[in-house]
């Protein structure tokens, strides 16, 4: 009994329990952001270059044949994917540059400077001493 309440401990720990909320939200996120790319920026581009549907943009190495499958390079797929990942590392890093933002300790208010030690006070007592003398 003593590994399954081990095991329900760590599960259960606030960090595993975050972790699986931004699984969670993180595949949400990026199917957001496949739709996005998919029917919202990439059409006008196609458009933009001349009526590319990038989606089935490829290469054919090879054609089909009878038993055998075409055998192609989909680059419009791979662009599609460099696309949303540019995509989601932007908004990562702009949501992180706030979190710090955030976070960032103000700078402490300058208050009166901290009055000086003992002997630098007895030091500047004495050269008053001596140039009263003078």
């Amino acid at each position: 009994m003593g590994m399954l309440s081990e095991f329900k401990q760590f599960a259960m720990r606030g960090n595993v329990m975050d972790l699986a909320v931004g699984v969670v939200i993180g595949a949400a996120f990026g199917k957001i952001i496949t739709a996005l790319v998919d029917n919202v920026i990439m059409p006008p581009i196609g458009l933009l270059i001349g009526g590319v549907d990038f989606s089935a943009w490829k290469w054919v190495l090879r054609a089909a044949q009878p038993g055998h499958p075409e055998v192609a390079i989909a680059i419009g797929v791979f662009i599609n994917t460099v696309i949303q990942f540019l995509i989601i590392a932007l908004a990562i890093f702009l949501m992180v540059r706030g979190i710090n933002k955030l976070a960032k300790p103000k700078p402490a208010e300058a208050g009166p400077p901290p009055p000086p030690p003992a002997d630098v006070q007895l030091l500047t007592e004495i050269r008053d001493l001596l140039k009263q003398q003078q």
